[in-house]
């Protein structure tokens, strides 16, 4: 099933990439309706969007779940259920399509609800109490954008359609669909995992490696940010993009920041990937939505390859994800460190890889625009930190002797994972300069001064130094963080993000709706309602059977009752 799916979805994506080349060269948009059902005056229609930008989308996603897919036939291996894996995958996928060529709110809330229930079941797929946590704290934390988007679908009703694209030129000023705006938003915000929603990012990743390579590239996670560019004319000038600019950089210096205290292997590329998500939903706020997808695409490409080759490493190391046990893996295992390095490279922004076109293009926009110190603060030192917590990544995984204390054998040998990767790897070194030349046809032409332009590259630099000299000298052996456990404490668990989150969305509310259920649906609506109509019903009737079963004797006993009555009645009288 594995190879089947993969060479599908392989032609599919070659079909919307040569699709898309050509919406882009002739600048068209294909707006099909389909309608699925007529009786008298109603009818049920289906919409479709192809431009350039959801078949270029759509490519990327079907390329990289063919190449997760094909991975997955060796690393899921063992797997009694490997059909049930790939067919959730396939699900996952297919959700996505539907978000993504949807101009439709109903329809899109389809495919949003479809990621949802999908990436829940994913999420739970290795049974135990670990990942159901996971999976309940993603699905609750979606919740909340499902409904927002709910609500916004029941306010579009006051326009007479729920395709949006009609719209949003025409009443960007109207208090209305910046109200539906901001319902959007909010929708984006929890999916795309923007605080304070951000605490089930790293939480899922206890599903299988090839998902989170899935999930963290290009559908789950970046579904918020797609809707928001679809939006991105009511981002311009509102309110909105100020409040989501300042989220959206506090998001990326928060996971920035926590990643270079994590030692968990997939943590540390789940927070990179929020922080990157910071950066496309900050610069999408600033109304550069062509940035924001070129970003999305170059980092769907290097995040993949980074999950598969950290997949490739747990294989090896007997399912452990604990940096510290790692080290010498460039010796033991040359192919996987190679993809691994190039993909992290790309991550920082290193010149001529995918990442450097989109990152260096972001923060050049970023000096030329009218931003305020503070956000300019959080763009440069987020920068920073990701090459800060990669080279920390690399340094604890790469160099020295291999740290496990059980005898490991790695290896390259996994072929078939490593075919997987190669693919990856080669999108990862051209994909940024391929997506460059066709986003921007034109080429941006920033002039800026001396010190300002090379100020990425100095960032990127001061990062990486600091990173190594970090992981290198000797904070970490006389315990510098326990004496600022306080601060340590903090920074490394996310703002405690994740208590905020796992007692505000699920234990208190739902505690609080025990005790509301028990008070009053149990309780005191209850006994005065159904249960006291029930209970009254049940008396009334065990009399009349009573009278039914009994009814000479009953006859008899009233006969003799009413006697007695008027004889009293006659003597008082």
């Amino acid at each position: 099933m594995c190879s089947i799916s993969f060479l599908n979805l392989i032609s599919i994506s070659m079909t919307c990439f040569f699709s898309s080349l050509y919406f882009l060269l002739n600048n068209l948009v294909y707006f099909i309706e389909w309608e699925v059902v007529s009786l008298n005056s109603m009818s049920i229609v289906m919409t479709f969007l192809f431009d350039w930008m959801s078949l270029l989308f759509m490519s990327f996603v079907l390329m990289i779940a063919s190449l997760v897919i094909y991975y997955s036939k060796e690393y899921m291996g063992g797997d009694i259920n490997m059909n049930r894996f790939i067919m959730l995958v396939l699900m996952f996928v297919l959700s996505m399509m539907l978000l993504i060529i949807s101009p439709n709110l109903v329809s899109i809330l389809l495919g949003w609800d479809g990621l949802g229930l999908v990436s829940y079941c994913l999420v739970i797929y290795f049974q135990n109490i670990k990942s159901y946590n996971a999976g309940m704290l993603t699905a609750l934390s979606n919740r909340i954008g499902d409904v927002a988007l709910l609500l916004a679908i029941a306010w579009m009703l006051n326009y007479g359609s729920w395709n949006y694209v009609f719209y949003l030129e025409v009443m960007q000023n109207e208090y209305e669909m910046q109200l539906i705006g901001s319902l959007v938003m909010l929708a984006a915000m929890t999916k795309s995992a923007q605080i304070p929603f951000s605490s089930w990012l790293p939480a899922a990743m206890a599903a299988p490696t090839p998902v989170s390579a899935l999930v963290h590239s290009s559908t789950l996670v970046t579904a918020g940010v797609y809707l928001l560019i679809r939006f991105n004319i009511l981002l311009s000038n509102s309110w909105m993009g100020q409040f989501l600019l300042l989220m959206s950089g506090l998001t990326m210096f928060m996971a920035g920041l926590g990643a270079n205290f994590e030692f968990d292997l997939k943590k540390i590329i789940a927070l990179s990937t929020l922080s990157q998500l910071g950066l496309m939903m900050s610069i999408l706020s600033m109304g550069f939505y062509k940035l924001a997808m070129f970003h999305l695409l170059t980092h769907a490409l290097f995040k993949a390859l980074l999950f598969m080759c950290a997949g490739a490493i747990i294989h090896n190391m007997n399912n452990s994800q604990d940096i510290r046990l790692m080290g010498g893996l460039s010796i033991h295992m040359p192919l996987t460190s190679a993809c691994f390095n190039v993909s992290n490279l790309a991550l920082c922004g290193m010149p001529f890889l995918a990442g450097f076109y989109s990152k260096d293009m972001i923060l050049e926009i970023v000096m030329i625009s009218n931003v305020n110190m503070f956000s300019f603060f959080l763009y440069f030192f987020s920068t920073g930190l990701t090459v800060c917590y990669s080279f920390r990544l690399v340094y604890y995984s790469m160099t020295g002797d291999l740290n496990c204390s059980s005898l490991n054998v790695l290896n390259d040998e996994g072929w078939v994972m490593l075919r997987g990767m190669m693919g990856l790897l080669i999108m990862s070194i051209i994909g940024g300069s391929m997506l460059n030349w066709l986003i921007f046809p034109v080429p941006y032409m920033i002039c800026l001064p001396f010190f300002f332009k090379l100020l990425t590259l100095f960032v990127c630099i001061f990062g990486g130094v600091t990173g190594y000299l970090i992981s290198v000298s000797n904070l970490y052996t006389i315990n510098k963080s326990m004496i600022f456990y306080n601060i340590t404490n903090f920074m490394g668990s996310m703002w405690f993000m994740p208590y905020i989150s796992t007692y505000g969305i699920i234990f208190y509310p739902l505690n609080y709706g025990q005790i509301v259920g028990k008070s009053f649906d149990q309780g005191w609506s209850e006994y005065f309602g159904g249960q006291h109509l029930y209970q009254k019903l049940m008396n009334y009737s065990q009399t009349l059977f009573l009278i039914h079963n009994n009814n000479l004797k009953i006859y008899l006993m009233l006969f003799v009752f009413w006697i007695l009555i008027l004889m009293n009645f006659l003597l008082f009288l």
